[in-house]
């Protein structure tokens, strides 16, 4: 199999991750998906990353699909519970996370229009899903040591890929400091070598 995508998409790391926990061997293949001349409309019509190649060609786009199909295409380490309740506790993880991420890059895209473009009351409102998302993070999780079930899970996985990419993207936001609990996960996630192996660059 091939991934597109960028080494510094969390979206395409929380996939990397994924791939990293099930020893599933693939080709990394970079891909801007905002650059001029990039080539992937040709394999996703929404231009986006990452998007998961099978071995016949065809695509499976959008990190939340391409996940499902990682964690059923192998027994290894089962990261989403069969349980209706604790699968679906786990998938309420990572939409909180993908969704804090979501802001994150619509701040980012509208900071790259001319400044007489831009749209403060936009970017406040992007910035208040950010703050609201960290601080229900942080509430849910409270004294537990994983954010759903009693191990290490695909919630994990999507929050540690949008802590990190905060960190790495709007370090002004600093949750480290403010939220304590969130930095002793994300410190145990760092000692994973799929953590370790994917670190946001670019």
């Amino acid at each position: 199999m091939k991934l597109i995508g960028s080494e510094a998409s969390p979206f395409a790391r929380k996939v990397r991750i994924v791939l990293a926990e099930k020893k599933i061997d693939y080709e990394f293949e970079t891909e801007d998906p905002w650059g001029e001349k990039s080539g992937i409309w040709g394999n996703n019509p929404l231009g986006q990353v990452p998007v998961l190649l099978l071995e016949d060609g065809t695509p499976i786009f959008d990190s939340r699909v391409i996940v499902e199909f990682l964690d059923n295409a192998s027994p290894r380490g089962k990261l989403i519970p069969a349980d209706n309740r604790e699968r679906i506790e786990v998938r309420r993880w990572e939409a909180l996370a993908d969704g804090v991420l979501n802001a994150g890059v619509l701040i980012r895209r509208e900071r790259t229009r001319p400044e007489a473009q831009r749209s403060t009351e936009w970017t406040d409102r992007q910035m208040k899903k950010i703050d609201a998302g960290i601080r229900m993070m942080a509430h849910d999780l409270s004294e537990n040591a994983w954010c759903a079930g009693n191990g290490f899970t695909l919630a994990d996985i999507a929050v540690g890929s949008c802590l990190d990419w905060l960190a790495f993207r709007f370090p002004e936001i600093n949750w480290r400091d403010s939220q304590p609990g969130l930095a002793k996960l994300m410190t145990k996630l760092e000692e994973r070598t799929s953590f370790a192996d994917t670190v946001p660059k670019g």
